[in-house]
């Protein structure tokens, strides 16, 4: 093991631009309790473009460096400056979660050397990551570090919406951006777990890949039906609490709009303040980064939120949230499994056509990062 390794970088500068690049950067030395692991793989989520990319506008992104060392720059609009004034002049490392090699390990942790292990906590779009053994999940015998390298953030997501949906009384959700690699694990998670849930999609093809899967109800929000299709999917299933991917736009006042009607339907009276049934939607995502509209058509009991996965955790408590984290374990080639349009290195992940693939970040494309090749 050499004393350096290289690590994907993003800067913002005061003079209004996004410079990416990758740093020759020493190999960290694990302490008490931690470990050094060699990422072998880490995803790109669309949570990690918040931080890679930013606000920065991709199409005036300018290509340099050289093959083995590029870099790209952008403009930001100053619109969205004041949002990025907290991160000006830092250097920052991208990536949420990965998978590797534990290759040396501080006193308590020597037991993991050699183990694959899925890791949590940022910097894994780098050669090497040392973390707590707290945010390292060892993965089961046969299991490789791709397969563990989206161990946490996609498969805790889509379990804590179902558990949020059960600690607030619900009984069956929706969701949005149905069709991702997300989407078709909370599918299997429902699926195996008898509860009903409504999938929103974008096209026939999405629609294709879920009914694969399994999923009973599926309704794409392109056709002139769509409407009326939400309305009987939710008659159907009583869901009045979705999750939202895309955020902006009508999407989530529809979705509202939907339950009341269909809660309407078994109405035994009519009030002018509309039924007493709560409809919650959650914007976990920001696809469509225009503001979110409502058209006030839901009665007077709803409510529309945020939802993100760490504040999630932190409220269960430590104990619930690693039950949660056993069940990733155990069911990681299956119910978790996720799959990838494209594998790329370090150099290639800034290239300016694969930055462009990437951030699309269409249903069902995904990519994956090999720090090492």
């Amino acid at each position: 093991m050499t004393d350096t390794m290289l690590q994907l970088r993003s800067l913002v500068t005061e003079a209004g631009t996004l410079e990416l690049s990758l740093a020759e950067m020493p190999v960290p030395v694990p302490g008490p309790g931690k470990i050094l692991v060699r990422v072998e793989a880490a995803p790109i989520n669309p949570s990690d473009l918040g931080l890679l990319i930013g606000a920065a506008d991709m199409a005036t992104a300018v290509a340099g460096g050289t093959a083995d060392r590029p870099t790209v720059t952008a403009n930001i609009p100053p619109a969205y400056m004041r949002a990025m004034a907290a991160r000006v002049g830092q250097s920052m490392p991208v990536g949420n979660e990965g998978g590797g090699t534990v290759t040396a390990a501080g006193a308590g942790a020597e037991h993991l050397i050699g183990k694959k292990v899925g890791i949590l906590g940022g910097a894994t779009y780098g050669q090497y990551r040392v973390v707590r053994i707290e945010d390292a999940m060892v993965l089961p015998d046969g299991v490789t570090a791709e397969q563990g390298a989206s161990c946490f953030v996609n498969p805790l997501t889509a379990l804590g919406m179902t558990e949020t949906m059960r600690r607030e009384g619900h009984t069956a959700l929706v969701h949005t951006a149905a069709a991702s690699n997300l989407g078709q694990m909370l599918n299997r998670i429902c699926i195996k777990d008898g509860i009903a849930l409504v999938n929103i999609v974008r096209s026939a093809e999405q629609t294709a890949t879920l009914k694969a899967l399994g999923a009973k109800h599926i309704v794409d929000s392109s056709q002139p039906s769509f409407m009326d299709d939400l309305v009987e999917a939710l008659a159907q299933t009583g869901a009045t609490i979705a999750f939202d991917a895309i955020g902006g736009g009508k999407l989530a006042g529809q979705i509202l709009t939907a339950m009341e009607i269909a809660i309407n339907k078994t109405a035994k009276e009519y009030s002018r303040y509309g039924s007493s049934v709560h409809k919650q939607v959650y914007i976990y995502g920001g696809l469509n980064m225009a503001p979110t509209e409502l058209s006030r058509g839901f009665g007077m009991i709803w409510s529309v939120g945020g939802w993100l996965l760490t504040p999630f955790l932190q409220k269960i408590g430590a104990e619930d949230a690693q039950k949660l984290r056993d069940r990733v374990a155990a069911e990681l080639t299956t119910t978790f499994a996720s799959h990838y349009t494209a594998r790329i290195s370090l150099a290639e992940a800034l290239s300016l056509p694969v930055i462009t693939a990437y951030n699309r970040r269409a249903t069902g494309e995904k990519y994956l990062i090999t720090p090492n090749g």
